[in-house]
């Protein structure tokens, strides 16, 4: 688990925010967006590819950013931690959200969207890595995967979800 000073965790979060924002701004369309899709696929069960591949582009680009910056740090990762990363947004993918949407719910933190009302985007942003693993397991998805995504915004006592907790917030 990564312990830092209160200091460092402002500058972390701060750097986390920013990443958003830039993430956000990346993302206003989907036809700008260039996943390496052939590269996810190494990663993931055939299964998992079909949860994969029904994510937004957006959404896919953003996950192998968050699984290339993993594999850079720590290359000996896990098969399944990498594709736990390749799919950790797969939630999102249940409703698809309007530009509008997609801007608002980025600039919320998970923690604050989770204490909103629970319907539409906003539900969707909210409860995302639970409604991930549920899709998952439903898809015959490897069960440690499903794990991996639920926990990846609550990964307490779980070093492998704190690592994609880390860069997604990272990226």
């Amino acid at each position: 688990m990564l312990h830092l000073s209160p200091p460092a965790r402002v500058v972390r979060k701060a750097r986390g925010y920013l990443g958003k924002v830039s993430r956000l701004l990346r993302s206003l369309r989907e036809t700008d967006a260039h996943p390496d899709d052939l590269w996810a696929g190494t990663f993931l069960t055939p299964e998992e590819r079909r949860v994969y591949e029904s994510m937004d582009a957006r959404d896919r680009e953003h996950a192998c950013r968050v699984a290339r910056h993993l594999l850079r740090d720590h290359p000996e990762s896990d098969p399944e931690v990498v594709a736990a990363a390749l799919l950790h947004d797969c939630g999102k993918s249940v409703r698809r959200y309007s530009l509008i949407e997609r801007v608002l719910v980025g600039l919320i933190p998970n923690r604050f969207a989770r204490l909103l009302p629970p319907v539409g985007a906003i539900g969707i942003r909210a409860s995302h890595p639970e409604l991930g693993a549920r899709l998952l397991a439903h898809a015959g998805a490897r069960p440690r995967v499903a794990r991996l995504v639920a926990r990846h915004h609550h990964p307490v006592g779980d070093p492998e979800a704190t690592l994609l907790h880390h860069y997604d917030d990272l990226e």
